[in-house]
């Protein structure tokens, strides 16, 4: 019996090399978003950061809201369900 890779409970979809074609689908849904509902690249590092230390992230889903991180951090209109408010 084989055993069970560990699922990255902080991590990000990005760094999850099991889960590329999942990263592909939030690359793909960034770049179709009309540049005035994205965020810039800074802003969206910045966000996807403030996730990346949250203890509701599990394997590059929000516990609170059970959305992918790096999609919610791309639209300008998506907030952090913890905070209620904007990033």
């Amino acid at each position: 019996m084989e055993a069970q890779p560990k699922q990255c409970r902080r991590c990000l979809l990005r760094e999850m090399t099991d889960e590329n074609d999942y990263y592909e689908s939030v690359k793909r849904y960034r770049a179709a978003l009309p540049p005035k509902k994205r965020t810039s690249d800074e802003e969206y590092e910045r966000r996807v950061m403030a996730c990346k230390e949250c203890g509701f992230l599990d394997g590059g889903t929000c516990m609170q809201c059970g959305c992918y991180v790096e999609m919610r951090a791309a639209r300008l209109d998506m907030h952090c369900p913890r905070i209620h408010s904007p990033w």
